[in-house]
């Protein structure tokens, strides 16, 4: 008997998402087709259209066709997304985005919360401690203790009757600090001259002037006189005037409450994110509050009942406290022991979350850590915990370079799980510049040719070897590698730093030299950033030189700023546009005269809907423009300030060159003449300087990458002359081609008198260093140490000896061939 092959069935054709026409932002008309269950890699120039391919037009819409399943009533809760600016969109599976924004800084989310595996730990501890605390919630930081009596009504029949109940609950939390592991201590020096009366203005706190209404209150509350020094107040009237609790008084005829200075402080100010605060709220904050590790939990934020249970001497709090490589080993011994037998399936979930931190190359993490404190890679590779174990299948991952802040080592273990996903029938997308990742590509699309409105055009497409063989930017620098030098830079002189003991640092000596550049290296946790951050600043101050920090971190303020306000470039501009038009300067200015009255100068307009995500929505007045029409009137180079404010930093540096676009006709250069602003283009030249050409001067800091915000500032301390620039990892987001600008960025500061102190994981940076300092030799517990100083052409030599061979050596031997001698095209 024979049986003829089935009929292909239709359901199975559907095997790619097809993209049409897309023109988010950048985008060019531009058409792929992506296969399904695969991994496909997005290449090309930060700046050339991935993120707009891949998050604003296939995620997006994703995500808002999910939206539309929900309920008319749940729908109006939402935030309402618009459709991408494309032609038509097939194929597409519902889209998890697994991207670097860091993890919410809410100061009770630890890595354990946001992972549930202090959950898990909190189970574990109330079925198996001694002695036992309570139910979960009684080693839970987050719980308060509760106890509560009162009358409590019961309906019996027709009758009503009041019964007398007692209510408690156990919780965990610290009743000192309240679950936050610190209290804080505010100086009060810092808030008044006590040698002063109440009517001379005694404070220094923003907002209270001797003729406000807030200092009107406490002086004429009856509680304190007004005439006399702070100093001579009465133990009473010093009481009254810090801690008075709320109290109803009548101050000209008005019904008002008086409290005291400190509670009303801690709830007008204290209370707030400090990084949400207005810049001299927050500077006023920062002197005057200081936070100390609650003396009662020391810092563990639990209870004592909580911290005196325990599981073979350990308690939640040191579990909590251990890497999570240690309290993996310490789980896989309790599953063989009698007790542990009692909560074996408890176990093995733990277990299998824990192993999975350390795959991500997180075993170095404590579960106690604030969620806040996570590099934006470590806060991608968290999120990645929740979707390893996923029993989904036939989604789309979306992934925003996930290897960065990845050692060379750790970089094959995350492959390795993003082949994971792929094997389990999801779609797997990835914008990343790596060439580690990008060699695992089961398909590739390649972006540029250039960055803004040079890219947004498909350059190719198909597998890695055609990628190689192709004539494209990635193409060419796909093998490309950095060589080692053959004359390093003499230091003039070193910063020492001494018993450094911070973290897993291991009571560190070091010198790091002056004049030169210097690459820190070692594996993710392995105690770099501890070292740098923690250390360099004070070795360079006893030195008599001055660190700055330029790293990733978000710039802090409101969502406002943008290139050219941060960089003092709008200044210049907007006084050659008032000269040019004979007006106040303060008209070009969208937070000042000229902005537009509906959005205050925003350009959107935000709907604040309470505890759920706020919603924008372009100001219909002005249409994005943040200006008055009136202001719109008025042109410099033949542009209005709205127009200016919309070109890429590259555009906008020729134009305050003054220099012709190039037509010919007279009457334009002579008003591009009319534009030429130096100051400004000094600013721009240095954007370029940094690689940030693409970027649009007016767009707001809200949107840019770590990697840009760092270029960003690395800019403008450019202007800046000698000391010591810090930079951490200033290859993020950067493609191949513009990491050799980078290096000859690095070569030109140091050639100007600067020292330059990198943190960094590639090997091109590395290879072009003049002197290396590797730690590790793992993470963690097991870093902390200097395991290399030195030339990195001493670092590869030493890698051929496997007594001295480190991680770093090992893959920058691999990296530049095993000859030392590099590779170049």
């Amino acid at each position: 008997m024979t049986h003829s092959s089935p009929a292909a069935h239709p359901a199975d054709t559907h095997d790619v998402i097809r993209v049409v026409g897309a023109r988010e932002n950048s985008l060019r008309e531009v058409s792929v087709e992506i296969p399904k269950r695969r991994l496909t890699v997005f290449t090309g120039v930060s700046g050339s259209g991935k993120s707009s391919l891949v998050f604003g037009t296939i995620a997006a819409e994703s995500q808002r066709m999910i939206n539309g399943t929900y309920s008319s009533f749940v729908q109006g809760f939402m935030p309402s997304l618009a459709r991408p600016d494309v032609d038509r969109l097939e194929g597409l599976t519902p889209a998890i985005v697994v991207d670097q924004e860091r993890l919410g800084a809410n100061a009770r989310s630890t890595v354990g919360t946001v992972t549930d595996a202090t959950a898990h730990l909190r189970t574990l501890f109330s079925k198996l401690a001694e002695p036992s605390a309570g139910g979960p919630g009684a080693y839970s930081f987050n719980v308060p203790s509760v106890q509560a009596a009162g009358a409590m009504t019961v309906q019996r029949g027709d009758r009503t009757i009041a019964e007398k109940t007692t209510f408690s609950r156990v919780g965990g939390m610290c009743p000192r600090c309240e679950g936050m592991g610190s209290v804080t201590d505010i100086d009060l020096t810092q808030l008044y001259d006590d040698s002063k009366s109440l009517d001379e203005g005694p404070f220094t706190i923003p907002g209270y002037t001797a003729d406000g209404w807030m200092v009107t209150i406490i002086a004429k509350s009856g509680f304190v006189p007004a005439d006399r020094p702070i100093r001579d107040f009465t133990a009473r009237q010093r009481h009254d005037f810090l801690y008075r609790e709320p109290t109803k008084v009548k101050i000209d005829g008005v019904n008002m409450t008086y409290e005291g200075l400190v509670p009303k402080l801690q709830k007008s100010m204290l209370s707030k994110d400090v990084d949400s605060l207005q810049p001299h709220i927050r500077a006023f904050v920062e002197r005057a509050v200081t936070f100390i590790t609650c003396p009662e939990c020391e810092g563990t934020r639990l209870a004592r009942h909580a911290r005196e249970s325990w599981i073979d001497g350990v308690s939640i709090a040191d579990a909590c406290a251990l890497p999570i490589t240690d309290l993996a080993a310490w789980i896989r011994d309790l599953r063989t022991t009698p007790a542990g037998r009692r909560a074996a399936p408890l176990l093995t979930t733990l277990d299998a979350l824990l192993d999975s931190f350390v795959r991500l190359g997180l075993g170095y993490l404590t579960l106690d850590r604030p969620s806040g404190t996570l590099s934006g890679g470590e806060s991608q590779r968290v999120k990645m915990l929740r979707h390893l174990g996923s029993a989904l299948t036939d989604v789309t991952y979306v992934f925003d370079e996930p290897t960065v802040g990845l050692h060379p080592h750790d970089i094959a273990r995350m492959n390795t799980l993003l082949r994971e996903l792929r094997d389990k029938g999801n779609t797997v997308l990835v914008v990343e510049h790596k060439p580690e990742t990008i060699a695992i590509a089961d398909h590739v699309i390649d972006l540029g040719p250039g960055a803004g409105v040079d890219g947004g055009l498909v350059q190719y497409e198909g597998d890695v070897v055609g990628l190689r063989a192709s004539d494209t930017l990635t193409g060419r620098h796909l093998d490309h590698r950095a060589s080692l030098k053959d004359t390093v830079r003499e230091p003039r002189g070193t910063l020492a730093i001494r018993g450094a003991r911070e973290h897993n640092l291991r009571d560190v000596d070091v010198d790091v030299p002056l004049g030169v550049l210097t690459v820190v290296t070692g594996v993710a946790g392995s105690g770099k950033s501890s070292l740098i951050h923690g250390f360099l600043p004070g070795a360079a101050e006893a030195a008599g030189q001055q660190v700055v920090l330029v790293d990733q971190s978000p710039i802090r303020g409101s969502r406002r700023p943008n290139p050219a306000t941060y960089t003092g470039m709008l200044e210049p501009v907007r006084k050659a546009f008032a000269k040019a038009n004979g007006v106040k300067p303060a008209l070009f200015s969208p937070n000042s005269e000229g902005a537009c009255p509906v959005c205050k100068g925003a350009g959107v307009v935000y709907t604040e809907l309470g505890y759920m995500e706020t919603v924008s929505t372009p100001c219909e007045e002005c249409e994005g423009r943040r200006f008055q029409a009136s202001v719109l009137e008025y042109r410099l180079g033949g542009r209005t300030i709205a127009e200016v404010l919309k070109m890429p930093v590259a555009q906008a540096a020729t134009f305050f060159r003054g220099e012709s676009t190039g037509d010919g006709d007279e009457r334009e250069a002579e008003v591009q003449a009319e534009a030429k602003v130096p100051a400004a283009a000094r600013i721009l030249a240095r954007l370029e300087q940094v690689g940030l050409g693409y970027l649009t001067i007016g767009q707001p800091l809200t949107t840019l990458s770590g990697g840009e915000r760092q270029r960003l500032k690395l800019a403008v301390h450019m202007a800046e002359k000698g000391g010591v620039l810090v930079l951490d990892e200033p290859t993020s987001g950067l493609h191949l081609a513009d990491v050799d600008h980078l290096l000859q960025l690095l070569d030109t500061l140091v050639d100007t008198g600067r020292t330059v102190v990198v943190i960094e994981h590639h090997q091109a940076v590395m290879a072009h260093a003049d002197h290396l300092i590797d730690l590790g030799p793992g993470a963690g517990q097991d870093g902390g140490t200097i395991v290399f100083t030195g030339s990195p052409r001493e670092l590869v030599d030493a890698a051929a000896d496997p007594q001295r061979a480190t991680l770093t050596g090992e893959h920058l031997r691999r990296y530049v061939g095993a000859d030392a001698g590099g590779t170049q095209d």
